[in-house]
């Protein structure tokens, strides 16, 4: 068992990768290791584990305790022995056993794993004495929450938040009173970066009772690169007349638990893995037992700088702690980012491997006249938009269901569609992943005006697809060869657009905003927009462009493996958006080519192969390689 020595506080993590995840499991009713990466052998943890599908209750196992010590969350009940429950803990996530609220073989489970880390998490235990008393901790900055429960014996889960109208006030986990004086639970005493305080309620301080503390910063960086990086915050909000609020955090959230405060309310937990997304708000509340549920489908929707919140109680203060979306590495290999799959369709509901969580899919039938299907995480499953037409999203039941695995997404029957799973045909799956450097997703509303967005690509995009998803617009893309006056649609054949200042309003993006300008294919006011933006990432991604030779040439990424994807398309003349990737082949006499503005079948031609340091053009054909042409790509390793 951990003690609570300041050694036992992670101090080398400075991703919130590192420290934090979000690990969805289906139930197998026997042992069971979950391998998150995360590790909990040396560093303290805590493991929050609720199933999703059925009424058990939420079970909190954290390592200064020990494993099989668990809590509920939803209860005032003690401490329990759970024999069969969490087992162990190791370098790279813990064990699970048979009991029914860890691992139950007919339902779905979601563990979300903290690791202490200064300025992130921290957990400590102490024995109460029954006066006013502060106890010590290793969080490194000032607790923006404390969440205390006694272990030893009933009492209820007390909670002090900086955002609460003082520290004589507490308000309860378990139980979905508003905020109210308590002035023995905290003794009226904000904590600071090295000290708690407790009164003496016996919920905190009773003499001789146990206890557990967890503390979560706010806002006190000590992440990324510089060191400088929030990946927590604990703030509030007010909702307007209307019952929304809009909360900028300075980066997008993975998880955020929040609730009103200034009225009965319950708990809310939504997390960016099992469904927060724009369309859809997946819920689990701490204080029941319940399955989880989209009950509120707009109260939480993340946003590129925070989350908006709305459920149309007007006039009120929620508080809410917020946890950054990673990951915040770059990325080294463009396996960890991207993955392509060729598959059979099954006209059933099957699972497709990506090998990461995936962000954003391209699909596609091979071998008949469909379109390609763009699906995203943050636009939510069963939505989407198709690449070859200037349609505004759609949605269908029989597309993708499910991006809520961290290693694969869920597609449906398709009995009727046929863009994705019917039986027997054969489809190309690319998967991608949101990374620095790399790819990132922004989705906004358009205000009719010359303006900027943030984006969390954290260098300076290269190339822009922009889509209109409320109406009828072209697909408009930026590309860095191209300059910030000129356009070219991703539906359309078409060479390169003239000079137009109202699409990127004359403006390069920099390395946190893109700039849009009046035209409506980019900003209309109230249109609702997506942004898919990508950059060069060394070893792993290269946009760019090239001059045709009409003779073999080889276009070097600075790949050491060669390229696994590749984007072609023309600008000074009019030819297709030609897609090749390795699993369908890109070797001689098998490089079969997707064309991304035309829904006719792959063509196997000898075009474009992969070599060690990117792609080799074999063709001579005017579409990627005439003698003088001009030149656009993106290619993926």
């Amino acid at each position: 068992m951990f003690s609570t020595s300041a050694s036992q506080v992670s101090t080398a993590a400075n991703y919130i990768e590192d420290v934090f995840s979000t690990w969805l499991r289906n139930g197998t009713g026997a042992a069971a290791t979950i391998t998150t990466g995360l590790n909990a052998s040396t560093n303290k943890s805590l493991v929050w584990t609720k199933s999703r599908s059925s009424t058990n209750v939420h079970k909190l196992t954290d390592t200064v305790r020990g494993a099989t010590k668990g809590l509920v969350s939803n209860s005032d009940a003690a401490q329990t022995t759970d024999a069969t429950g969490l087992t162990a803990f190791s370098s790279t996530g813990y064990t699970v056993n048979s009991n029914v609220n860890y691992n139950n073989s007919s339902a779905i489970f979601v563990d979300w794993q903290f690791v202490a880390a200064p300025k992130f998490f921290d957990i400590v235990t102490y024995t109460g004495t029954g006066a006013n008393r502060t106890i010590s901790h290793n969080l490194g900055s000032v607790p923006g929450c404390i969440i205390v429960k006694r272990t030893d014996t009933t009492g209820n889960w007390q909670v002090y938040h900086n955002s609460l109208t003082s520290a004589a006030y507490s308000i309860q986990l378990n139980l979905t009173n508003a905020q109210a004086s308590a002035p023995t639970v905290w003794n009226s005493t904000a904590p600071t970066s090295t000290v708690f305080s407790v009164g003496t309620d016996a919920t905190v301080n009773a003499s001789g009772g146990t206890y557990v503390a967890y503390l979560f910063a706010h806002n006190a960086g000590g992440f990324g690169l510089t060191g400088t990086d929030n990946v927590i915050s604990c703030g509030s909000f007010t909702t307007d007349g209307s019952g929304n609020a809009t909360v900028n955090l300075g980066y997008e959230p993975q998880w955020v638990l929040y609730r009103l405060s200034s009225t009965t309310d319950d708990w809310w937990i939504s997390d960016n893995m099992r469904g927060m997304s724009l369309t859809k708000n997946q819920g689990l509340f701490p204080d029941l037992s319940v399955a989880e549920s989209n009950q509120y489908p707009n109260g939480v929707k993340p946003t590129a700088t925070g989350f908006t919140y709305s459920i149309g109680i007007a006039s009120q203060t929620g508080i809410y702690i917020a946890i950054r979306r990673g990951p915040m590495k770059v990325p080294t290999s463009g396996t960890s980012v991207f993955s392509p799959v060729s598959r059979t369709g099954t006209g059933t509901d099957t699972t497709i491997t990506s090998g990461f969580p995936v962000d954003m899919t391209l699909t596609r039938r091979k071998n008949g006249v469909l379109d390609t299907g763009v699906y995203d995480r943050l636009r939510g499953p069963y939505i989407y938009l198709i690449t070859d037409a200037n349609n505004a999203e759609q949605s269908s039941s029989n597309s993708l269901v499910g991006f809520d695995s961290n290693t694969e997404v869920n597609v449906g029957v398709d009995t009727v569609a046929g863009n994705i799973n019917n039986t027997g045909w054969l489809y190309s799956t690319l998967f991608f992943r949101r990374a620095p450097g790399f790819f990132d997703e922004v989705c906004y509303t358009g205000t009719g005006s010359a303006t900027t967005f943030s984006h969390n690509l954290g260098v300076v995009p290269e190339f822009m697809i922009v889509k209109r998803r409320d109406s009828i617009n072209n697909w408009l893309c930026y590309q860095s060869a191209l300059g910030n006056d000129r356009q070219i649609s991703l539906n359309l054949s078409a060479a390169v657009g003239g000079s137009s200042i109202t699409l990127w309003n004359n403006t390069t993006p920099t390395n946190a905003v893109f700039s849009v300008g009046t035209n409506a294919g980019t900003n209309a006011s109230g249109g609702t927009y997506v942004n898919y933006l990508f950059a060069t990432c060394p070893g792993v991604s290269k946009v760019g462009s090239y001059t045709g030779t009409g003779a073999t040439q080889t276009i070097n990424c600075g790949f050491t493996g060669g390229a696994r994807f590749v984007l072609i398309k023309r600008t000074d003349s009019t030819g297709d958006w030609y897609v090749w990737d390795t699993a369908r082949g890109m070797v001689a006499g098998t490089d079969p080519s997707l064309l991304l503005n035309s829904t006719a079948a792959e063509v196997n031609a000898n075009s474009v192969y992969t070599t060690g340091v990117g792609f080799q053009i074999v063709s001579t054909a005017a579409g990627i390689n005439a003698s003088g042409g001009s030149y656009i790509f993106l290619a993926i390793a």
